[in-house]
């Protein structure tokens, strides 16, 4: 096997189909997660180590053990309900936590780690579709403290050699096509698997939040990108340092919005069956419209997202059919 690299957070969502993007590349992927918000069954392509990322006993441990040439970090809490309601805890696993990390990295000898951040940085667009040139002034907790996260990685690129690459991520969609891993949370936030549930009549409706957006059908634009097209990027992110090449920043989208309504129209499609609707008021923080300019990671990383809406859906509802079902039996 290829180097191995140490993935906090790795039994998670984006994180374990990395893992499973990193061992098709050749490497080894160490997953370091307290399984609060990852399982156990998502560990397929490497070891586990249950640790937290606030233990640094515990991180000179693993790291020791397994002697890593890089990490990639997810193991943060990333529900803005959540960082609202407790910004302290919230700060503390996820700039705390990453402070803690890096610091544990640097003592072993490693000065490379890819970051999982989010477009929340940037807060309400300005400009669409958003660059990384674009203001970052985020809505929420969870913005901010990826933000500081991003600000704490460039501090230590320039003052003490440690390189990193931040991931922008915009909406994380879609499941191994294989069923083997998909989205999974608990409780679900996420807008394609609560309109699946709904399609499939495990949930009794789903929520319109805001009917009189400006935008083409007055409901919210996103941008979707289908979790494996995210975990390429990762492993494209990893090569980049691994090369020896500067510290960066890089939005993940599809540059393709799509609305709510439009969303439900393509689950609808796939379930052959409409199902039910209930609008409601608009939600704090939301913004009109959030879509990726992605050319940057394009031209530089060489990555392209592969899959669309379509696939993103078919590939989502084959996993709450089948693999969702699985794990719960």
């Amino acid at each position: 096997m290829g180097e191995t690299i140490l993935v906090a957070g790795g039994a998670g969502y984006i994180g374990s189909h990395t893992c499973l993007r990193l061992a098709e590349a050749g490497f080894t992927p160490v997953v370091y997660d307290n399984l609060s918000n990852g399982w156990e069954s998502f560990v397929q392509w490497g070891p586990l180590e249950v640790g937290d990322i606030n233990d640094a006993a515990r991180l000179d441990e693993v790291l020791a053990k397994h002697r890593p040439a890089a990490v990639i970090h997810f193991a943060a809490f990333i529900e803005v309900g959540f960082s609202v309601a407790e910004p302290g805890p919230f700060y503390g696993n996820n700039v705390g936590g990453t402070i803690t990390l890096i610091e544990a990295a640097r003592r072993a000898g490693i000065d490379k780690l890819v970051f999982s951040s989010t477009c929340a940085t940037y807060g309400a667009p300005v400009r669409v579709p958003m660059d990384e040139t674009h203001p970052q002034a985020p809505l929420n907790p969870y913005g901010r403290s990826k933000l500081m996260v991003e600000e704490i990685l460039r501090d230590m690129d320039r003052y003490k050699g440690f390189r990193s690459v931040a991931l922008r991520y915009f909406n994380a969609a879609g499941a191994d096509p294989e069923g083997r891993i998909g989205e999974k949370h608990e409780p679900e936030t996420h807008a394609i698997p609560l309109a699946i549930a709904a399609a499939r009549g495990e949930r009794d409706k789903f929520m319109l939040f805001g009917e009189d957006y400006d935008t083409r059908d007055g409901t919210c634009v996103r941008d979707y990108i289908h979790v494996l097209d995210l975990a390429d990027a990762h492993v494209a992110a990893l090569k980049w340092l691994l090369a020896g090449k500067e510290s960066a920043a890089f939005n993940l989208g599809t540059g393709t919005g799509t609305t709510v309504k439009e969303l439900v129209g393509a689950i609808e499609r796939r379930s052959n069956r409409p199902f039910p609707l209930e609008p409601a008021p608009r939600r704090d923080g939301d913004a009109p419209s959030l879509v990726a300019d992605n050319s940057k990671a394009r031209a530089l990383l060489g990555w392209t997202p592969r899959y669309g809406l379509d696939e993103i859906i078919e590939h989502a509802w084959a996993w709450h059919a089948g693999g969702a079902a699985a794990l719960r039996r």
